[in-house]
């Protein structure tokens, strides 16, 4: 116990927008701002059991400060931060993509978006302690490195199949007009390919 409330005041030591605004509040009330934080979280983990729109407040939280501070990661001269905030939406997107296979049946669950909340909220911590990070570092950098060859080689492959069914389609809609038609090249009416040639002749016969 001791542990997690020295982990939780040094979180609160941070400078980040949620601190800065416990600070002010702390300064207006007199209140510590522990108690503030602490009860903070209490309102909100009731309302994410019991409240209405608890998904749409869940995937704010993950979202719009994250998004706030990659926009000001970006802006800034670090590339330390730049990484941080790369390395959540890495983590962030891989959960959103086993959330929704998984959401039907999880979110019926009461705690659920308690839960959900938790880990994005785990995921964003500054410090040592970021999931995030240490979810890349654990599961996602290995796996990566374990079959990023083979999965940029089936990328390349589609791709290569996505330019040539996108020049077929260009041939096809070229050879789609008449011979001799002002639209078609004049390349493929002096002298097209066979099998385009074919194509053509049959095209003609059927007008």
């Amino acid at each position: 116990m001791d542990g997690l409330r020295q982990r939780f005041e040094r979180l609160l030591e941070q400078r980040n927008l949620a601190t800065e605004a416990l600070r002010a509040l702390e300064a207006r009330t007199g209140v510590d701002k522990r108690y503030l934080a602490a009860g903070a979280a209490t309102l909100l983990s009731l309302y994410l059991v019991f409240g209405y729109g608890a998904s749409l407040l869940c995937n704010l939280i993950g979202f719009v400060y994250p998004a706030y501070a990659s926009i000001k990661a970006v802006e800034s001269p670090s590339k330390e931060d730049d990484t941080v905030w790369l390395t959540y939406w890495v983590v962030y997107s891989l959960f959103g993509l086993v959330e929704f296979f998984s959401d039907l049946l999880l979110s019926w669950f009461p705690f659920y978006y308690v839960g959900k909340c938790a880990f994005l909220l785990f995921c964003m911590a500054p410090g040592p302690w970021n999931g995030a990070h240490m979810l890349y570092r654990h599961a996602i950098r290995p796996l990566f490195l374990k079959h990023h060859e083979a999965v940029d080689s089936v990328v390349r492959e589609l791709s290569g199949q996505a330019l040539d069914m996108a020049a077929g389609f260009t041939r096809d809609g070229a050879c789609s007009r008449p011979w001799g038609h002002p639209c078609v090249p004049v390349c493929l009416s002096v002298y097209p390919p066979p099998r385009l040639r074919c194509r053509l002749w049959r095209l003609v016969a059927g007008m």
